[in-house]
């Protein structure tokens, strides 16, 4: 057997092992180095300002770890008191404004009466009201599966930045690929990367400000529903009504008809659409300018849109990095294959 037979079956042999010890961890390791390419322009300016790259990293780390836990910290910490504070007469408001609603509904409704009126007797308030209070350490468990998968992220975040360059420099040296097909797949795939990262940051900051100053004018906590609103705008197509929705049930079943008119109406409209629809892409669009100074290294703004929601759709919540970084990775690819079939064709 020659020896390069016998090394490219070592090889094989042990990417196969490596695949099988970090399975649990394939996901965590790709998000941590898709943030890492989304932020390597702040790993350089901390570089630059301490002259250390193990300080850079830890700082990164830091503010990353800052951003991730946080609000949301706060978020659980705030909720949990809130639900074990709601009383059972508001679950007994709600179910009567629902059953007046179902008994005497508008004319261009009365074809679903039937199918309502089946559906609320398998409804049991009481339940309701118990669930409720399971729904906390429900919810809890669910957070602290997700703050310990953002906790590995954090750590596998840090080891990326510090050794980012070796790691680059030694793919470079295996894959058979050029240094200018090398440099410009990592380049395109940084710069589409860190569009996505601060868009979604600045988007998410934007439509939670615009939903906590709105929800604080009625006497709720504008910071605890700004964060959850900010959260929840990630999630495509039903992320505004899974905020807007119960309050406004329950300003109906306290009688505050014309508050619970406001917050559907404002949501939907403002947010939902103004916000989300036209001013996203162009948040998306501006960002992409400043950021990106080479034409030929941008991505269209509405094609980060569309990886963006694609990726949450398929994957979750890791999605919004997940899909961009696959559309942009491809979309290169591409380039790099029309570049070297013109190069044989010539």
């Amino acid at each position: 057997m020659k020896p390069q037979y016998f090394i490219a079956i070592l090889f094989a042999t042990s990417l196969y092992w490596m695949y099988l010890l970090y399975t649990p961890f394939l996901l965590g390791i790709t998000i941590a180095a898709l943030l890492a390419i989304s932020t390597a322009n702040i790993q350089n300016g901390f570089e630059k300002l301490y002259g250390s790259k193990f300080l850079a990293a830890l700082s990164s780390s830091f503010l990353l770890a800052v951003l991730f836990f946080v609000p949301l910290g706060y978020f659980l910490a705030t909720l949990t008191i809130k639900l074990n504070r709601i009383e059972p007469e508001v679950f007994t408001n709600i179910e009567i404004l629902v059953r007046n609603f179902i008994a005497n509904p508008p004319e261009y409704l009365l074809f679903l009466k039937p199918y309502a009126i089946d559906a609320l007797k398998d409804i049991n308030i009481n339940s309701l009201a118990t669930n409720a209070l399971s729904l906390t350490g429900t919810f809890g468990s669910f957070s602290a599966g997700y703050l310990k998968n953002a906790f590995l992220v954090i750590i596998f975040y840090f080891f990326a930045q510090y050794n980012g360059a070796f790691v680059v420099d030694l793919l470079k040296r295996v894959v058979q690929m050029s240094v200018d097909e090398t440099t410009t797949l990592v380049r395109e795939l940084s710069s589409v990367m860190s569009v996505v990262f601060y868009s979604i940051i600045i988007n998410a900051m934007f439509q939670g400000v615009l939903f906590g100053v709105a929800i604080s004018f009625m006497g709720y906590n504008g910071l605890l529903f700004g964060i959850m609103y900010g959260f929840a705008s990630l999630i495509p197509v039903v992320g505004g009504v899974i905020m807007w929705l119960p309050f406004m049930l329950y300003e109906f079943s306290t009688g505050n008809n014309s508050n619970a008119i406001f917050i559907a109406v404002y949501t939907v409209v403002m947010i939902s659409i103004v916000a989300d629809t036209f001013i996203k892409p162009l948040i998306i669009k501006e960002i992409n300018k400043r950021l990106l100074k080479e034409d030929d290294a941008r991505m269209n703004e509405l094609v980060i849109f569309f990886a963006i929601i694609a990726g949450l759709a398929t994957f979750g919540f890791w999605g919004m990095i997940l899909g961009p970084a696959i559309t942009s990775f491809f979309l290169t690819i591409l380039k790099l294959f029309e570049a070297r079939t013109k190069e044989f064709s010539n």
